[in-house]
């Protein structure tokens, strides 16, 4: 049996927050439990957002939570390296085999372009209608600009099924179009990098948040025409607000670091996470590590967790 290898990947474009560790322990336990391999992988990858500042910080919070790793940009490891802006040598790599199977070709539409023609699905995500594969030259105005380059999608479904969120079958190509896998700006895309970075890493399962349940045909469709080998994927439900609305880096309140900053101890905190996750009874403080041998996956509820900012109660 192949030994489990997961990972957490956050981007370093501000400070974590309670989502970010609720995602982080379920990952961790996960690994944990199975006796496996964690790995800490920064998705750097957008210069214009990415900042070693939040990637330390980052660390520093990981830490002080008592979620540590076996592999990261910090330690190195086999697989190194950690950080994906050092890693755009494989993603090209990845993207010329695509480009030698007659599967890409550029796009020089605009983003006002793609929004007056490209309609919108049930989830509200634009489908790409094909106009640059379609024509058969490019007008002068268009071939001034920088383009970028998409995956011409086969026809056919793509299923899965998910540890958590259970069977999952898209239609990519009618559902998303054909997707990018470089930007213009000459950044490869997500969808292309963490396909080339979980294969490569030799990581078997992936755990990450519900609003990216969506992009995971994508990827499989990825894995296919890269002949690599997908992990087997569980997307835990979102924290939220009282609105509903899940958190984000903006609302600096539920930043770990401004938690710890108030007083709050790291193992108030995994307490709290771990009653969310229906771990424990109630939100008492607890250590990460004496959560390993109670966990299951199948006791995470089934939709989004709601975080009353007004009433939560750290310190147990």
């Amino acid at each position: 049996m192949r030994v489990v290898r997961g990972r957490f990947a956050p981007s370093p474009t501000g400070e974590i927050h309670l989502g970010n560790a609720w995602t982080a322990l379920i990952a961790w336990l996960q690994v944990r439990s199975a006796g496996g391999c964690m790995v800490l992988r920064m998705e750097d990858l957008d210069p214009e957002r990415s900042r070693q500042e939040y990637a330390d910080r980052l660390i520093a919070d990981m830490t002080w939570l008592g979620l540590d790793w076996d592999e990261g940009p910090d330690i190195g490891g086999q697989y190194a390296p950690y950080n994906q802006a050092q890693r755009r040598v494989l993603y090209q790599q990845a993207l010329v085999c695509l480009e030698k199977a007659g599967l890409v070709y550029p796009c020089y539409c605009t983003r006002a372009e793609l929004a007056a023609s490209a309609p919108h699905t049930d989830e509200n995500e634009r489908v790409y209608p094909g106009t640059c594969r379609l024509q058969a030259a490019v007008d002068d105005c268009k071939a001034s600009r920088h383009p970028a380059l998409r995956l011409a999608v086969p026809a056919g479904q793509y299923s899965f099924t998910d540890m958590h969120a259970g069977f999952v079958c898209q239609d990519v190509s009618r559902d998303v179009g054909d997707f990018v896998i470089r930007r213009s700006d000459g950044v490869h895309a997500y969808q292309l990098a963490v396909v080339v970075d979980d294969a490569a890493m030799d990581i078997t399962h992936v755990v990450r948040g519900h609003d990216l349940l969506s992009s995971t045909p994508r990827q499989l469709l990825l894995y296919r025409l890269l002949g690599l080998q997908a992990p087997v994927f569980t997307h835990v439900p979102l924290l939220v607000d009282d609105a509903g609305c899940r958190l984000s880096k903006r609302q600096r309140s539920l930043a770990v670091a401004a938690l710890r900053a108030s007083g709050v101890t790291a193992q108030a905190v995994i307490g709290y996470l771990a009653f969310k996750a229906r771990i424990i009874d109630r939100p008492e403080p607890v250590q990460a590590s004496d959560l390993i041998a109670g966990f299951n996956l199948n006791r995470l509820p089934a939709g989004p967790v709601v975080v009353d900012s007004n009433s939560i109660c750290f310190r147990g």
